[in-house]
């Protein structure tokens, strides 16, 4: 060995997610939480993180990788959002064979005038504004005055 070689420091590897905290975090940010409020919450006990540890790794064995249950975690997320549903992990196992056939509920907009509703009528090929005390008064106005809104 020769003198004048100095050794080097070891580097200090940054510390990086395992696979189950990456699948358990994706969880949590579906949920529209992010890193400081879970690591926050968790301290409050008012997230017990060991609890979604165990799903964790059962859902990244049935995926069969860790992209695989992220993917999986978002599609049945933006189905249970778009259905003002709760879920957690367990919810993928439950929809895990009807994943592929899994869409969010599509988006109805309605029209409305002046906050009354309004119907169309296939018969008479006309808008009809439906008024409180139930009567329907033909429309004549133009569409651009005609409100269009996302009804749930």
């Amino acid at each position: 060995m020769e003198k004048n070689k100095k050794l080097k420091p070891k580097k200090k590897k940054s510390p990086s997610e395992t696979s189950i905290q990456q699948v358990v975090n994706h969880y949590f940010y579906s949920k529209g939480l992010s890193l400081e409020k879970i690591k926050r919450d968790a301290k409050k006990k008012k997230i017990v993180y060991s609890r979604y540890v165990r799903p964790g790794k059962q859902l990244i064995e049935l995926a069969g990788s860790v992209r695989k249950a992220k993917d999986a975690i978002t599609k049945v997320a933006q189905w249970a959002q778009s259905r003002n549903l709760d879920y957690a992990i367990e919810t993928v196992f439950k929809k895990w064979l009807e994943l592929d056939r899994l869409k969010p509920k599509e988006v109805v907009k309605k029209p409305f005038y002046k906050g009354n509703p309004m119907v169309w009528s296939e018969a008479k090929k006309k808008w009809f504004v439906v008024m409180p005390d139930s009567d329907w008064l033909e429309y004549a106005g133009k569409e651009a005055d005609m409100e269009w809104r996302i009804v749930k």
